[in-house]
């Protein structure tokens, strides 16, 4: 029979890390040291990004050039917009850029994110900090760029094709060209940004998946079918729709490149909206204009969630 030792120490857990804390103060005044942490982003949020908002949906019911008085209208700016001639033509050419885009720039950013995953690839982490640097540049500043690269007259990409026998002249003075051009370039700016996103989701995937594959005698396109592509759904629903909203935005290299020209081949929604806001001082339909664009984008990006979750869904399922 043994007897505790009245002197012996119970045992004690070990502290966490950083010794035992005690919370001081109330609640209130944490809350409002917490707030006060806020307080320069929500003031920066609200002052540029939600009072801006608010005032353009104000703008949107009123008959304003910004000058002068204003007029309330109702939802005639939104009849406009359904009805007038130049917005539809506006629409059909972001409909185009985005087709032209968004494949382009998505499936390019797949391609490379697969080969450079590739232990066996050399020169790796240089290849992906090259691809990833047209991101980082400027729009206008690549679209500056890209200008004198297919200038007809200095531009070292006609001097080259040009040495091949390949004739193309003035792209951006071609009706047939024109979008095209200002897609390319937009694909050479963005798909960085869309192939770290691929490359990251594929360095998620388990190569115990892939071993399984192989050992089932699986070649390199089914386990891309079958692996790959399934455990990247998520990523190509962020990617996806990160281009189709950039391709519905798109102004910037328009704008330096050809502004909307030639014969308003390049004119897109929201070229459209500086147009109507900016040349014509016709602020309400211009604050309409951008409102149905952002109703059309948050429709859109509903569907693609709605569409990929499900489609997540059956394959978990």
């Amino acid at each position: 029979m043994t007897t505790e030792n009245p002197t012996a120490r119970r045992y004690r857990p070990p502290a966490p890390l950083g010794g035992r804390r005690r919370a001081t103060g109330s609640p209130l005044g944490r809350n409002a040291r917490a707030w006060a942490f806020l307080a320069p982003a929500l003031i920066i949020l609200a002052l540029f990004v939600v009072w801006p908002m608010i005032s353009a949906l104000r703008l949107s019911f009123m008959d304003a050039s910004g000058f002068g008085r204003e007029e309330f209208i109702g939802l005639e700016n939104y009849a406009t917009v359904f009805t007038d001639p130049d917005v539809r033509d506006a629409v059909l050419n972001t409909l185009l850029y985005t087709v032209l885009f968004t494949p382009t720039a998505v499936i390019a950013a797949l391609a490379l994110a697969l080969l450079l995953n590739s232990p066996r690839m050399p020169f790796r982490s240089f290849f992906r900090t090259a691809l990833f640097v047209p991101f980082v540049v400027s729009f206008a500043v690549a679209a500056f760029a890209w200008s004198y690269l297919i200038d007809p007259q200095v531009g070292l990409l006609n001097y080259w094709l040009q040495g091949m026998g390949v004739r193309i002249g003035n792209v951006l003075e071609d009706p047939q060209l024109a979008m095209p051009a200002v897609a390319l370039v937009a694909v050479w700016k963005l798909f960085g940004f869309y192939f770290v996103i691929f490359l990251a989701g594929l360095q998620d995937i388990p190569t115990s998946l892939y071993e399984a594959a192989r050992m089932d005698g699986a070649g390199p396109w089914n386990r891309f079918r079958n692996v790959t592509l399934p455990m990247l759904s998520n990523t190509m629903l962020f990617v996806l729709v990160f281009a189709m909203i950039a391709a519905l935005q798109a102004f910037d290299q328009i704008y330096v490149m050809t502004g909307g020209g030639p014969y308003g081949h390049t004119q897109t929604l929201v070229m459209e909206i500086y147009e109507s806001g900016f040349r014509k001082l016709d602020l309400g339909f211009a604050s309409a204009l951008s409102y149905v664009l952002l109703i059309a984008t948050l429709l859109l990006s509903l569907v693609q969630f709605l569409f990929f979750g499900r489609k997540e869904k059956d394959l978990t399922s």
